[in-house]
């Protein structure tokens, strides 16, 4: 544990981040730093949460950083005892881990669909039970499931993500209707659609080509913005980028018919991506290279063809909407 300190700002919020070495996790811990809040960091990557701690830092936050698998409830619930020590108190607890595997189900070893299910499902209870006592005890506070648009569209090919994701949907779900009591506590859901991270990089590959995503694609500093805002104005759902909200939309009307479409669409990727060797990825360790904040994948093209994209989801959500109004008139 790291308790390098700048000076503090007697309103600052006492903040939690798990998986804040990389991705959309160091962009919210930098964020939060920038207003002044007292940080508490926390992955499986020590060296590098130091790192990220020395950014926090300059720009004058008072930061903590604890080694922790989310995987490992003591490991957890140890992270809340030392927040606490550090802070005098958690006001949001950001459960922001994830892994991911891509390939056909029968090809992936069990052990890795276990991995991912242990820490995007598993992992994000055992944030919420190490903290729960806290905020009971405080009789406030609020925790974010950092989830994505896989939480409302399953991704063919990635089996146990897809379960995870709406195993965590229906965790939250679940959670807030307990809490109902405790108007003070927050279960805060946010669903990004696609982001430039390097997950996608860091992920395990069992289909051999190199992987992407398709645009357009969110800056990990614009998720972490909304993190920020909803430390501040809770609510219990809320979608980042136009995909997230389209595809619930078309998922909600025919989820048969986007499975099917991405199932499709993937298996002609494949056969076009270039051929890349078999890798486990971070499921079991931290990866060789954390990354940063970026994932590179934001490119010129890439941007260019953002708005045609977007239209080409929007036109069939509303060729879905239309079909199921159709069926409708006629039943």
């Amino acid at each position: 544990m790291n308790t390098g300190q700048s000076p503090s700002r007697p309103s600052s919020q006492v903040v939690v981040v798990s998986g804040a070495s990389s991705g959309i996790g160091r962009a919210t811990a930098e964020a939060f730093a920038k207003t002044g809040a007292k940080l508490v960091l926390a992955s499986r990557d020590a060296e590098t949460l130091e790192e990220v701690a020395e950014v926090c830092r300059g720009y004058g936050a008072e930061v903590m950083t604890q080694r922790a698998d989310v995987t490992e409830f003591a490991q957890l619930r140890d992270l809340a005892v030392s927040a606490l020590a550090f802070g005098g108190r958690i006001d949001t607890w950001v459960s922001n881990a994830g892994v991911g595997a891509v390939g056909a189900f029968h090809e992936v070893p069990p052990e890795v669909h276990e991995r991912i299910i242990r820490t995007n499902l598993v992992g994000h209870m055992n944030d919420a039970l190490a903290v729960l006592p806290v905020f009971l005890q405080q009789e406030r506070g609020v925790f974010v499931n950092v989830i994505s648009l896989g939480g409302f569209a399953a991704a063919p090919y990635a089996a146990a993500y897809s379960a995870s994701k709406f195993g965590l949907r229906g965790f939250a779900e679940a959670l807030r209707g307990e809490l109902t009591p405790h108007p003070g506590i927050h279960i805060c859901d946010i669903y990004p659609s696609f982001v430039d991270t390097p997950g996608i990089s860091h992920g395990a590959n069992y289909v051999g080509r190199r992987l992407s995503a398709p645009p357009p694609l969110l800056d990990p500093r614009h998720v972490a913005a909304r993190i920020v805002r909803l430390s501040r104005r809770p609510r219990p759902t809320t979608m980042v980028g136009v995909p997230t909200a389209l595809v619930r939309l078309a998922h909600a009307v025919s989820p048969q018919m986007t499975s099917h479409a991405m199932g499709a669409f993937l298996r002609g990727y494949f056969r076009r991506a270039e051929r890349v060797t078999l890798t486990r990825g971070n499921l079991f360790a931290p990866p060789p290279n954390p990354g940063g904040v970026d994932g590179g994948l934001r490119s010129g093209p890439q941007r260019a063809t953002a708005l045609v994209a977007g239209a080409l989801v929007a036109g069939g959500a509303l060729a879905l909407l239309a079909a199921g109004s159709g069926r409708n008139r006629r039943d």
